[in-house]
């Protein structure tokens, strides 16, 4: 068995990949306030479509994990789609899980056998113990990653990171 059949990508969507507030602890989803030009003139975080590009060979799949509400989730999906997310990363455009609270997202984890996770919520990271293996608390933070959990601070840092855990 190869490692791309061995493991399997999660990931959060907002200050993940879509860039949001930059201040630990704003708003997720701050960035879908305002008109839809503005909306879809958000950034994406720096070096977040790179390195899921280069990442995405390596796994067996790659999800995208999310906690929104409905309005949100059609932002989103709109966002990826004027990005060409799926494209240029080969996350395919059906691979996203949505849920309304954070915790909810070790269920998905749990269905989808995820073995690794990228968010920047420490709550998320506590709810995946057990659950996700591999873990990488993501930006900027104000303290300290829960037990068992890697801070990368960039994608450059979760990139190296995740990669190293494969060997």
């Amino acid at each position: 068995m190869t490692i791309a059949q061995q493991h399997r990508l999660g990931v959060d969507i907002g200050r993940v990949i879509i860039g949001g507030g930059t201040v630990p602890g704003s708003s997720d989803t701050q960035f879908f306030s305002g008109d839809t030009a503005r909306m879809l003139a958000t950034p994406a975080v720096p070096g977040a479509f790179d390195a899921l590009a280069r990442l995405v060979p390596r796994f067996e799949q790659v999800w995208l994990v999310s906690k929104c509400g409905e309005r949100v989730q059609r932002h989103t999906r709109q966002w990826l789609d004027h990005h060409d997310f799926a494209a240029r990363t080969g996350i395919p455009r059906d691979h996203i899980r949505f849920c309304l609270r954070r915790p909810d997202k070790a269920v998905h984890c749990a269905e989808l056998r995820i073995t690794h996770f990228v968010d920047d919520k420490p709550d998320v990271h506590r709810a995946l113990d057990g659950v996700v293996p591999y873990r990488y608390l993501f930006g900027p933070q104000r303290t300290p990653p829960p037990a068992r959990v890697r801070l990368t601070p960039t994608w450059a840092a979760a990139e190296a990171a995740i990669l190293r855990s494969l060997g």
